[in-house]
């Protein structure tokens, strides 16, 4: 590969996955710290515990989104002799930890709506309602532009923050909603927020769950990718001399996908020349599909001939 030094070209070349990711990190580091001291000082001068609830949440999300930013770095080194497949194994074990913040921080929201309830308190102030509506758009925004760059570059705990955005947009809502009708019918409803809170919490916990399987599903090496398999198998019936392919074993290690492929050659070839087949085969998938990893070629013998 060439690199250019020229500063023009260089500033043409196109960011990696993890330069992608890590970008799309501190948008979430940088938006949630302005959103929680404006949730913060909203809630606490307006009247509502649920947009408090709202600021400590948000308030997670900054340490949670450090967390991915770690594991973004790290997962990324390359392969050693004590890692040969790479550190890629890192990203899901942020997800768990950034899923435990999300448990977190839905457990003290849950907790204090639960005592605010019982406890009696002023009504909301009607202009948080303008604070939530700009909140919700900023936060489905985020969503919107974080999981794409995860899309981008396949990486699980992007997406886990991601989904941080859209639990925060969601929470927000539930606090409209609340809000709302306290103001509307007034006395004797101002918990309603403190009610809209609690039903945040549960949503923030379901979410931890969607969030937490798939990462677990790569922690067990769990089969879910039909159509990359189906991809490996297109390209793979390109190259010249390689007859059929047979199994096909994947596995996610943070942003790459490490492929164990047999493939099936003319039986009556030399070892050399299967050697070199495999080799071939194993740099046009390369080539084709740049999110694959580490790649495994077992030779088969055709047994037609």
């Amino acid at each position: 590969m060439v690199i250019f030094t020229v500063p023009e070209l260089h500033s043409q070349l196109p960011m990696t996955n993890e330069q992608t990711a890590v970008k799309a990190t501190y948008f979430s580091i940088i938006g949630n710290t302005c959103l929680a001291v404006i949730k913060g000082l909203a809630g606490f001068f307006g009247n509502s515990y649920a947009l408090i609830a709202d600021a400590i949440e948000s308030t997670a999300d900054i340490f949670s989104s450090f967390l991915v930013l770690f594991g973004i770095k790290y997962s990324n080194r390359p392969a050693d002799a004590n890692h040969p497949y790479g550190h890629g194994r890192a990203e899901p074990l942020v997800t768990f930890l950034v899923v435990g913040f999300l448990i977190t921080s839905a457990t003290i929201i849950g907790y204090e709506s639960i005592e605010n309830i019982e406890t009696p308190h002023n009504l909301p102030k009607p202009w948080t309602l303008i604070i939530l509506g700009l909140i919700i758009i900023w936060k489905e925004i985020s969503f919107r532009q974080v999981m794409k760059k995860a899309k981008e570059t396949n990486s699980s705990s992007l997406k886990a923050d991601a989904w941080h955005h859209r639990s925060d947009a969601i929470t927000s809502i539930a606090a409209f909603i609340g809000i709302s009708i306290a103001l509307i019918l007034g006395k004797g409803y101002e918990s309603a927020d403190d009610w809209a809170a609690l039903f945040a919490s549960g949503f923030i916990l379901y979410n931890s769950y969607l969030i937490f399987r798939p990462a677990l599903g790569e922690i067990m090496d769990e089969h879910l990718y039909d159509d990359l398999v189906l991809e490996i198998r297109e390209v793979s019936s390109h190259v010249n001399g390689i007859i059929d392919t047979e199994k096909c074993h994947i596995r996610k290690a943070g942003m790459k996908y490490h492929v164990d492929l047999h493939a099936v050659v003319d039986a009556t070839i030399s070892v050399k020349e299967g050697h070199d087949l495999a080799h071939l085969l194993k740099d046009t998938l390369h080539r084709e599909i740049p999110v694959l990893g580490n790649i495994l070629i077992h030779v088969e013998p055709n047994d037609m001939n």
